[in-house]
């Protein structure tokens, strides 16, 4: 069934996250544009250009004929199209590709803000998805510029931006995939009641049973077998693929139930592509 997205909500978060994206990258020394982030290949300035390069392709424009064969971490048409946007913008000192991207989220915003909750909720394809809303697809936009933020401010030593609006935004972007990371990427099996707690900003509670398939449900008939707690923050990094679990485990992540299922799901939380 498609997604509907509130309008204003989406178009307010993304006004928010792209706000504080110029104004950490305002903030950086020009070595700082150069620093190596958590994505094969990227840096700093990769991360914004990717932002870019997918507001330019939303706003109709073709990605340059760069040759990108060379990015042996590229896997996917996609993911070749946002190299070649990367690619193109490498050349650019940090002020000058700081600036193609307030012009070109102001741009988009003004765009964004002009269109209806039903032009929003119009069909269209997104990334998780052929069968979805625009509506969908914006909010894709808001996790993916979110995440990338994040990627940027653990390269520079920048403290996480914990808002709660911003954290709920992007968890409910998460939050339909939990049955296929439960089920599939952790292989939790049949049987089993997963509890995942989550803490500090935008905590909350995901209950997902395990029969035929593993699935998000309102409450248990019985308590739960396997359980981890962690924040809303590290969950979003886990479910990222930005980092492994592994060190977090029994410190910043906790266990509950069979901790041997427990670990399993903890360390197989990643989703993304």
């Amino acid at each position: 069934m498609p997604t509907h997205v509130d309008h204003d909500s989406t178009v307010a978060r993304l006004a928010d996250t792209w706000t504080a994206i110029g104004t950490l990258y305002e903030g950086l020394a020009d070595a700082d544009y150069d620093r190596p982030t958590c994505l094969p290949g990227w840096t700093v300035r990769d991360q914004l250009a990717h932002i870019i390069g997918t507001e330019y392709s939303l706003a109709g424009e073709q990605a340059p004929d760069v040759d990108v064969s060379s990015a042996d971490y590229v896997r996917n048409d996609i993911g070749r199209m946002n190299e070649r946007w990367i690619a193109s913008m490498r050349g650019l000192r940090g002020p000058e590709i700081l600036a193609r991207f307030r012009e070109v989220t102001a741009a988009r915003l003004a765009v964004l803000g002009a269109m209806t909750q039903a032009d929003f909720d119009a069909p269209s394809w997104t990334p998780a998805g052929p069968d979805e809303t625009y509506g969908r697809f914006m909010r894709i936009r808001h996790y993916d510029s979110f995440i990338h933020e994040h990627d940027a401010r653990e390269a520079v030593g920048a403290p996480a931006r914990n808002n709660p609006a911003a954290l709920d935004f992007c968890l409910a972007e998460v939050a339909p995939a939990l049955g296929f990371v439960v089920g599939r990427r952790a292989g939790i099996p049949s049987g089993s009641r997963v509890r995942i707690e989550l803490t500090g900003p935008a905590a909350r509670t995901y209950l997902i049973d395990v029969t035929d398939r593993a699935r998000l449900v309102e409450a248990f008939d019985g308590d739960p077998t396997v359980g981890i707690t962690l924040s809303a923050a590290l969950f979003l990094r886990l479910t990222a693929g930005r980092r492994g679990a592994e060190p977090h485990v029994n410190k910043e992540v906790d266990l509950a139930g069979d901790r041997v299922l427990a670990q399993q799901l903890a360390t197989n939380l990643a989703f993304t592509i």
